[in-house]
């Protein structure tokens, strides 16, 4: 597997991480390859876990190339002071901007009974919308909306299980989805994957403290889901 480089310079290399891929090898997932591996063979040289993308989730992943910036980055992600921009596609039409502001838990941490819930805020801006002649509910037809999503936070799962939580579910997502609106956009539009893309990250360079803005283009898929639903146009970088 070779993963396509977005960024690197001495200090940092950022890729776009496909959807099914997990970033590092975890005991609660079985699976042959990960983006951590996968990009010390291909780089030929040791790398180091800033962050997580879930593993259905497709887009910027940021390592470091030492342990320093690794440390350094990683604080900032702890701080609440990278800027994290994702495209999601959801059910029905949720108010053009808002904010979901519910703490979350960690369901092996609680099952363990180690972790209180911990506070966790999304922000949000609609971009597009649409209403298909198609009854996939009880409804005649049904609803879909082109998310932009910001969370302020780094909870698990924080993005699908806030949506949600305000009953609008990303399509794609098997664990905190709606199965009718997975299944209809599995035989419509031939996409078995979640709807969720980690698009830009904004952040100040750990090393140079410089700011540095990286983006992660959607892909082919996504492409031609935003052209069959007349959204082609609705992405604006802030």
């Amino acid at each position: 597997m070779r993963l396509t480089l977005l960024y690197r310079d001495d200090d940092l290399v950022a890729v776009d991480k496909p959807p099914g891929l997990l970033v590092h090898r975890s005991r609660i997932a079985d699976a042959d390859a990960f983006a951590l591996q996968a990009l010390r063979d291909q780089l030929g040289r040791r790398v180091h876990t800033v962050h997580r993308l879930d593993r259905p989730t497709s887009g910027v992943l940021v390592f470091g190339l030492t342990a320093e910036a690794a440390r350094r980055l990683s604080a900032q992600f702890q701080a609440q002071r990278v800027v994290k921009r994702y495209l999601a596609v959801v059910r029905g039409w949720p108010p053009a901007e808002g904010a979901i502001d519910r703490s979350l838990d960690d369901p092996e941490a609680s099952a363990a009974g180690q972790r209180a819930p911990r506070a966790a805020l999304t922000r949000y801006r609609r971009l597009a919308t649409v209403e298909l002649p198609v009854a996939v509910t009880r409804y005649p037809t049904s609803r879909y909306a082109l998310m932009q999503v910001q969370p302020r936070s780094g909870r698990r799962h924080q993005i699908r299980r806030h949506f949600l939580h305000i009953r609008h579910p990303i399509i794609g997502d098997t664990s905190h989805g709606e199965g009718r609106h997975n299944r209809f956009f599995r035989e419509r539009f031939g996409l078995h994957r979640l709807l969720l893309h980690a698009w830009q990250l904004s952040f100040t360079h750990p090393m140079s403290g410089l700011p540095l803005d990286l983006e992660a283009p959607l892909d082919a898929q996504w492409g031609r889901l935003l052209a069959e639903l007349g959204w082609t146009g609705a992405l604006t970088t802030p």
